[in-house]
């Protein structure tokens, strides 16, 4: 598929509003999943941008960019990731290979973005001690931009070339690279499952995790089903704390006494 000046501009605005609207309202906020469909929806392909967003978005949960901190940009890889798988028909792991290392670029960028910004900051405090609010607000404006376009040139430069620029370069590209992105981009998906393990009550609910294990690994069951055979769960297990609890309490309130067993006699 060849990509269209359209659709270069959208990706390139997308780009420019997406690290705008992380840094101030969040309505997409730090959602590769939410980003690669959007970019999918401009390239023509829905489902490429969610698989490529879901499996970048296993590498974000339960990270931010809190004091000052850079954090791979893997929405900045989510437009990227989805164009291309796009435009050259490699697939999603080549899509997804390529995503991680332009993520992992825009934390340069970032570095570079917030250096620049502390030029408008000084011209703030300026303004601040000199009293003048609207050059103080003018300046903070003008802070945006080296935010946008951070995000926004390199993702216009890489869609520029265009698709026969970037097949010539798939040609041009050794076997063993372009293998080694399609071996990266299937490994990334366990990557980032392991990540959120690490973050997750796992012992407690190792149970509900070999469950969901079986019935994907060996009864081939489709997400969906998976994602709703783990709320019946959920609903089963909030049910049943939630009953003891209020058992617990009614034995409290009736003046009982917990025994060694854990149990309540009057």
């Amino acid at each position: 598929m060849t990509i269209v000046w359209w659709q270069i501009l959208l990706l390139t605005a997308l780009a420019f509003w997406m690290i705008i609207d992380q840094i101030t309202v969040g309505i997409l906020c730090n959602y590769p999943l939410l980003i690669g469909f959007v970019a999918g929806i401009i390239m023509g392909d829905i489902k490429t941008g969610l698989v490529v967003g879901a499996t970048l978005q296993l590498m974000v949960l339960g990270v931010g960019t809190y004091g000052g901190a850079s954090m791979p940009d893997f929405m900045t890889g989510a437009i990227i990731g989805t164009a291309y798988a796009v435009m050259t028909g490699k697939g999603i792991d080549f899509a997804i290979g390529l995503a991680v290392p332009v993520g992992l670029l825009m934390v340069q960028l970032d570095v570079l973005a917030r250096f620049v910004n502390t030029f408008f900051l000084h011209r703030v405090d300026k303004y601040i001690s000199e009293g003048d609010t609207k050059h103080v607000a003018r300046n903070i404006v003008y802070g945006v931009f080296p935010w946008g376009l951070s995000r926004a040139v390199p993702v216009f430069i890489m869609l520029i070339v265009g698709n026969n620029v970037v097949s010539k370069i798939v040609e041009w590209m050794p076997q063993w690279l372009s293998n080694g992105l399609t071996v990266a981009g299937g490994v990334l998906p366990v990557v980032g499952i392991a990540i959120l393990l690490r973050f997750l009550p796992t012992k407690k609910f190792i149970a509900y995790l070999i469950v969901g294990f079986i019935a994907a690994a060996y009864l081939k069951m489709p997400m969906l089903g998976v994602a709703l055979l783990g709320l019946a769960l959920a609903i089963m297990y909030y049910k049943q704390n939630d009953n003891g609890d209020n058992d617990k309490s009614q034995s409290q309130d009736d003046g009982g006494v917990e025994n060694e067993l854990g149990e309540y006699e009057n």
